[in-house]
């Protein structure tokens, strides 16, 4: 009975030190709002990942870079670091139009060595984490020729 119980306990321990070990290493995120406050203080670049036929439909933030993600992976991650001067340590916030894309493409940079990639998960036009950069009233600029 005593080895029964201790081996309980010791998974239940395995299992907390596990979830502990996960939440630390968790993918950071932004709010639209919290983001567009970094990049005006010079704390953040702002990547947008979509399409060009994208960032004239909804116009562009202010001051994000423009890097399309469909050009792959590999030419979005040397593209990436091009514009941060090879700093893989920069802040960068990645934003698209729902937060799907850019949590593939924060995932992406992080495994490519880039240590603080940050994800606007509710995009241009909002998701469940959120209204979204547009609806919120943030600043767009139009992006005729994108």
């Amino acid at each position: 009975m005593f080895m029964q119980r201790l081996s309980v306990a010791a998974a239940a321990a395995l299992m907390l030190l596990s979830v502990n070990a996960c939440s630390q290493d968790a993918a950071p995120t932004l709010t639209a709002p919290d983001a567009h406050a970094q990049v005006q203080a010079g704390q953040l670049t702002l990547i947008d990942i979509r399409r060009p036929d994208e960032w004239r439909q909804t116009g562009v933030a202010p001051d994000a870079l423009r890097i399309d993600m469909s050009q792959g992976t590999a030419g979005f991650v040397r593209q990436v670091e091009a514009e941060v001067g090879g700093d893989r340590d920069a802040p960068i916030g990645l934003i698209c139009r729902t937060g799907n894309r850019s949590t593939h493409m924060q995932a992406a940079l992080r495994e490519a060595g880039f240590t603080n990639v940050y994800n606007i998960k509710e995009g241009m036009v909002g998701s469940a984490a959120g209204p979204g950069w547009i609806q919120r009233g943030l600043p767009v600029e139009a992006c005729p020729t994108c």
